[in-house]
């Protein structure tokens, strides 16, 4: 094999470098061979990437087995959950493009052959992906896993339940100390949160995309069994080394339209919908947000998950595993199971090995599907001309006609709801929120938790230019693109202002003349930066619409 690494292994010129490498431990045989970068997002903040380390051990262990060489190399991470409802969920988004690029930056440097990336976090997923299809050398991408449920008086719970235990708190509907009997009991060990939020969303998504091997994902953190997957991946980037099998062989336009069925058939996060946009333009795929309704259009619902739904991502891996998501996409013709993987077989190829356990109620069967159409529903009108953003995941209602009730940050909104401002029929607007105005697209699962906490989940609508989690249920609309802070419809509703939500026809409108719109429009006033220095600053400088995935400027050359 002509490998790049050997570049800056191979040669007398090199002398320099391998003295370095040998002051480390590295031997003239292992620099003969492959040298596989581990890029690994272990932090020690947070339960979701904190085993990570351990996992490394394994995947470099399987390496040198299969006759490479390891070398492992961290990147950042930042935790949706700890920073939630602050100033620090500000840097969520962001983070996805330091990932990409201190990924992207060390594997150029370094020149790897291969690289394994382990993952778990929400950014950690998509910002390894994208590195991998700016570098487009073979790599396999690893989930560390679910936390396990906790349990709360016989039942199991997550940390949604911790969010919307807050809000029924608030609203005098539990005590101090059930609130804290849950937040002690939601979070039993590592691993990243438990639901089908956006971790275990793109989880689904690394899977059935073809950039994990199938069957690997699912498995919690704590679980024994991890250790052998990750080892199993280290095999699996020698082969792909091997066989020169790159990612962007893998995301094509076929395997992008099959994630976006297993984000639609799990009920997974609205984040998919930027990160998958975000994999496209790294890929140079072409995909637009309409193309995610007509894929959620004809994909059935079929994981009874959290947020809206039963079960827990751990009871996914008790069901067989996200191969019996994959099976059910496959055997209903969901999905173009022709589309290459990562370990040189086709997605339709690993079928043969799915075992499902019997009896399993986590996963539906094609003739009994949840919905008839998946989770996601793009919303279009004149408060959203660009594209916005519904999961209809346990919704009992399809419409909602009310007043705006206008804040223009997340605070502001928080405030009000805990002190019960908001009224039932009530649509709360959450604006400047955006990538730009946030900047960096805060998620709002406090608000909107507390919105459930109180009660008001089944009558009150909430409408933002910034996102939410995967863990968010009830009538949410977010992506409103263009955000406020470049003069989007959002920034001209008024207090009192009717909107209208309808999903059928999958519009979102304000409900005032055309003209008056446009008058308001015309005096809009771009507000003053909140960051005028660093990295916050660089991203306003460089992010683009939500409707295109938020991502940062890349030049056409």
């Amino acid at each position: 094999m002509k490998l790049p690494s050997y570049t800056i292994t191979q040669g007398k010129d090199r002398a320099p470098a391998r003295s370095y490498l040998k002051s480390i431990g590295y031997t003239d045989s292992d620099l003969k061979k492959p040298i596989i970068g581990i890029a690994n997002t272990w932090i020690g903040t947070m339960p979701c990437n904190f085993l990570l380390r351990e996992l490394a051990v394994d995947v470099a262990r399987g390496i040198r087995e299969a006759g490479g060489t390891p070398m492992e190399f961290n990147t950042i991470a930042i935790s949706d959950g700890i920073t939630m409802g602050t100033e620090g969920m500000k840097t969520s988004l962001i983070s996805r493009e330091v990932i990409a690029d201190s990924i992207e930056l060390v594997t150029r440097g370094h020149m790897f052959d291969g690289l394994v990336a382990l993952v778990a976090c929400d950014k950690t997923i998509p910002g390894a992906v994208m590195a991998l299809l700016r570098l487009n050398i073979p790599a396999v991408v690893l989930y560390g896993g679910t936390i396990l449920p906790g349990r709360h008086k016989g039942r199991d719970i997550t940390i949604q339940d911790v969010f919307e235990a807050v809000g029924a708190n608030a609203a005098g509907r539990m005590s101090d100390a059930e609130l804290l009997e849950i937040e002690n009991a939601a979070c039993p060990g590592a691993g990243a949160c438990g639901g089908q939020y956006t971790a275990n969303t793109m989880a689904t998504v690394m899977e059935i995309i073809g950039l994990s091997p199938l069957g690997l994902n699912g498995i919690p953190q704590v679980d024994e069994r991890k250790h052998s997957a990750a080892h199993q991946c280290g095999q699996v980037i020698m082969n792909a080394v091997e066989k020169e099998i790159r990612p962007r062989d893998i995301v094509t336009r076929a395997a992008i339209d099959n994630a976006i069925a297993s984000v639609a058939a799990s009920g997974g996060s609205t984040n998919a919908v930027l990160h998958l946009l975000a994999f496209a333009r790294e890929a140079g795929v072409p995909l637009n947000i309409d193309d995610f309704q007509e894929l959620s259009s004809r994909t059935p619902l079929l994981a009874d998950l959290l947020p809206a739904g039963r079960y827990t991502a751990a009871d996914v891996d008790k069901a067989g595993g996200i191969p019996v998501i994959a099976k059910r996409l496959h055997d209903g013709g969901f999905v173009d199971s022709s589309a290459m993987t990562i370990t040189g077989q086709t997605l339709g190829d690993q079928m043969a090995a799915v075992t499902e356990t019997p009896g399993q109620e986590v996963i539906r069967s094609l003739d009994n599907p949840i919905k008839k159409s998946g989770g996601l529903v793009i919303l279009k009108g004149s408060l959203a001309p660009e594209g916005a953003v519904i999961k209809v995941t346990g919704l009992n209602r399809t419409s909602q006609t009310g007043p705006a009730r206008v804040f223009d940050s997340e605070e502001a909104a928080m405030k009000a709801v805990l002190e019960r401002q908001i009224r039932a029929g009530d649509v709360m607007v959450i604006r400047y929120e955006g990538p730009r105005g946030g900047p960096g697209m805060r998620e709002m699962l406090g608000v909107t938790s507390a919105i459930v906490g109180e009660g008001l989940s089944e009558t009150v609508a909430l409408i933002t230019d910034g996102r939410f989690s995967g863990a968010t249920r009830g009538f949410m609309v977010g992506h409103v693109a263009p955000e406020a802070a470049v003069g989007g419809p959002i920034s001209a509703v008024r207090e009192g202002d009717l909107i209208t939500i309808d999903v059928v026809a999958r519009r979102v409108t304000l409900d005032i003349p055309i003209e008056e719109l446009h008058s308001r429009l015309a005096s809009f006033e771009r507000p003053a930066p909140k960051y005028t220095s660093g990295v916050m600053a660089k991203y306003v400088a460089l992010v683009g619409s939500a409707a295109d995935g938020a991502v940062t400027f890349q030049p056409q050359l």
